[in-house]
């Protein structure tokens, strides 16, 4: 275990005379209010804090964050409250302290809606102070670290995560160390086979590997000593994620992956990057293509470094870095090594304006009240893939790769994006769902009154062209849900012998809002023109009396309640407070038992069934959706689709049908794709499962067959 003597000489090592009284004091007082903790790994609760502290000290943070960083869990963990925290260490450590700790104490509705708020609010929190997240990356670190000792469940929502959330945060900083340990100890948690395999593959060749490396690295000494230019060579082998996530999004073989191992060659100045790119070049052929001058155009995380990929002396692609020492700086602490905090000062402001996309992403978060929604598109804001264009004055703006002109608009203004028309890319008229390249000049034609597209949400990429298309869709859908739930309540009203128009207004209406859960009329007439509520409940719930009910039931009564049974054991699925309704399955992600599943109400067509993650379910009004759940009591089966790659040979689709059958489920329909080039055919099985443990055991069976290839669930 680290002790605070290390964490003092750390500071001041790289900080010489910083006043470490407030470390001091916060570690005494750390280990007061954590005494007789201890963490599942059996050491004293102390030990934690400790650990995150001497993190901070390697990025070389100032005090405050490092005693903040000892009282992280001061406030969730024991009896100290923030009054406390303020009266002894400062209303800046208290802020700090504030921002990081998770909301625990307060109550939600599950626990997606509990962590979706917990990251909102450490958002908020670091937009105003980047040291926030700096704390967070720091415990979330020493966490994975004593991963082991949590139960398995635990272990994979933890790691899911950080994959998630935590290492895409480290890479937007720049803090690759921390990114790339956080990645891969995710990795071995979630995938621990593949992960396994990865590693015995790397450490296989370990030994040829590490003297090739040190062929190479003489190779570029000699170059380098040749023309007077001192330098320091490194070379490193690709982290497992890395390699995983490279085969799996180029469908590589582990022995087609060509940069497990890199070069980096370190320089003192700008313009000897330059020349040692020239040199590599006169060396080595360079393909084209791998070239990329994050020098001239740096990442938006301050990233800089020339990277270029060779063919080298054995016959093989290579990859070299090339960057100055302190490039090599931001590059492996981010904005930390940056970020200064000196007597009370905050960050220069240039470095500030580098992380605008924290106050970005805050404010594209603001109209996601769905925690699935809001971690959604969270992720996509933290994935982000640049390209640079140009508004027609010069300026230059980011925007992820895939982005269109709507984007853009959106970008500029919401109201230019509401009013756009048509857009000119580099002078001349292009589609509105053009793909904006890296040095386009993009200009917005715009027209009053002009009102935006639902189908433009298939073609935005950016979320703050999603949030506010959907914005508008929801206002103009509740205007017409108001219209026609008004007209469905005056027609029942009347039906009932009731005035609409006093009714509304009366007393009795508030109990029914009440009842309800509404606070405004209008929001109770929008639910009955979605479909949520029928005209008949409200008039119930106004006319309701006090006389008790009556204890029998009708025969007719009791026959409706068996039709209705029925009806929901047939769908297989419950909807919430809804006993009869129609419900069907959405083509487009064809749900199973055991997917995480979200419904939505269709006029005049009861309930569709989606897949949470379906992208035609995220772009619905969300006031249609209803809580939906699968009913165990059913044995309904569903249909599947899978695509199966195989070389092409006598009997595989009777291997294929016996082992589909053996797994006890039912084919469908097949159909097949012959590619004679390759000598390989595509089969698609359209098969009936019961849930996602079956549909598991069908393509582990599949998997087994002989010359199959990949086996993939596919959707309409």
């Amino acid at each position: 275990m680290i002790r605070i003597s290390d964490v003092l000489d750390k500071i001041d090592e790289h900080t010489p005379g910083a006043d470490l009284d407030i470390v001091d004091r916060a570690y005494i007082f750390s280990a007061r209010v954590h005494d007789g903790q201890v963490r599942l790994s059996g050491e004293p609760y102390l030990s934690h804090p400790l650990e995150v502290a001497g993190l901070l000290a390697d990025m070389r943070l100032d005090p405050v964050s490092i005693a903040a960083g000892l009282l992280h869990d001061v406030v969730e963990d024991t009896h100290a409250d923030e009054k406390e925290i303020e009266e002894i260490f400062g209303s800046e450590v208290l802020h700090i302290v504030s921002g990081v700790t998770k909301l625990s104490k307060l109550n939600f509705s599950n626990a997606a809606a509990r962590q979706a708020e917990s990251i909102r609010k450490m958002f908020l929190a670091m937009a105003d102070d980047i040291r926030v997240i700096l704390i967070k990356l720091a415990d979330r670190l020493h966490n994975m670290r004593t991963l082991s000792f949590h139960k398995e469940s635990k272990r994979k929502n933890i790691a899911a995560e950080t994959l998630d959330i935590y290492a895409p945060i480290a890479s937007r900083l720049g803090i690759y160390w921390i990114k790339l340990e956080l990645e891969d100890t995710a990795f071995m948690y979630l995938m621990p086979e593949e992960y396994e395999r990865i590693k015995n593959k790397v450490k296989t060749d370990k030994d040829q590997r590490d003297d090739y490396i040190e062929k190479v690295r003489h190779m570029i000494a000699e170059e380098m000593k040749a023309s007077h230019m001192p330098c320091q060579i490194l070379g490193r082998h690709k982290h497992y994620y890395s390699i995983y996530k490279k085969m799996k999004e180029q469908n590589l073989d582990f022995e087609d992956i060509y940069d497990i191992i890199a070069f980096r060659i370190i320089v003192d100045t700008t313009p000897q990057c330059y020349e040692a790119l020239g040199l590599m070049h006169s060396r080595w052929k360079p393909i084209d293509i791998k070239f990329k001058d994050y020098i001239g155009r740096p990442k938006p995380n301050m990233y800089q470094s020339l990277h270029t990929t060779v063919m080298g002396h054995f016959n093989e692609r290579m990859e070299i870095q090339i960057r100055t020492q302190e490039m090599d700086k931001v590059a492996k602490s981010g904005i930390a090594a940056h970020w200064s905090y000196k007597e009370g000062k905050s960050a220069n402001e240039s470095v500030s304006e580098k992380f605008a996309w924290i106050q970005n992403l805050i404010e594209n978060q603001e109209n996601f009240t769905d925690p699935d929604e809001f971690m959604e598109n969270v992720r996509i804001d933290l994935f982000p893939d640049d390209v640079y264009v140009f508004t027609p004055t010069g300026e230059i703006r980011s925007l992820p790769k895939g982005a269109t002109p709507i984007d853009f608009a959106y970008m500029i203004h919401s109201e230019v994006g509401h009013q756009c028309t048509g857009a000119k890319v580099n002078g001349r008229m292009v589609p509105l769902k053009r793909k904006l390249k890296t040095g386009d000049c993009v200009d917005i034609i715009t027209l009053k009154g002009h009102s935006p597209s639902k189908d433009w949400l298939n073609i935005v990429k950016t979320v703050k062209a999603t949030s506010r298309i959907r914005q508008w869709i929801k206002t103009q859908d509740k205007e017409r849900s108001i219209s026609l739930g008004r007209e469905m309540c005056e027609k029942e009203f009347r039906k009932n012998k009731l005035n609409y128009n006093r009714m509304i207004k009366s007393p009795e209406m508030e109990n029914v809002l009440a009842a309800f859960g509404f606070k405004k009329t209008d929001d109770l007439i929008a639910n009955v023109g979605y479909g949520k509520i029928t005209p008949l409940q409200v008039v119930k719930k106004l006319v309701a009396k006090d006389a008790p009910e009556e204890s029998h039931e009708s025969i007719l009564e009791k026959i409706l309640e068996k039709v209705r049974k029925k009806k929901k054991e047939r769908t297989g699925v419950i909807v919430k407070g809804l006993d009869d309704i129609l419900v069907k399955f959405g083509k487009c992600c064809q749900p199973v038992p055991g997917d995480s599943i979200t419904g939505y109400i269709t006029r005049g067509q009861g309930v569709t069934i989606h897949k949470k993650r379906c992208i035609n379910a995220k772009n619905m009004n969300q006031d249609r959706r209803i809580e939906v759940s699968w009913n165990e009591d059913t044995n309904a089966s569903y249909p599947v689709t899978l695509s199966v790659l195989s070389n092409d040979r006598m009997g595989l689709l009777a291997d294929l049908t016996t082992s589909i059958s053996n797994i006890g489920a039912n084919i469908l329909s097949v159909n097949s794709e012959t590619y004679q080039e390759e000598n390989t055919v595509k089969t698609f099985l359209t098969v009936s499962v019961e849930n996602t443990a079956h549909l598991k055991k069908i393509v582990a069976g599949i998997k087994r067959v002989k010359q199959v290839h990949r086996v993939k669930r596919i959707y309409n």
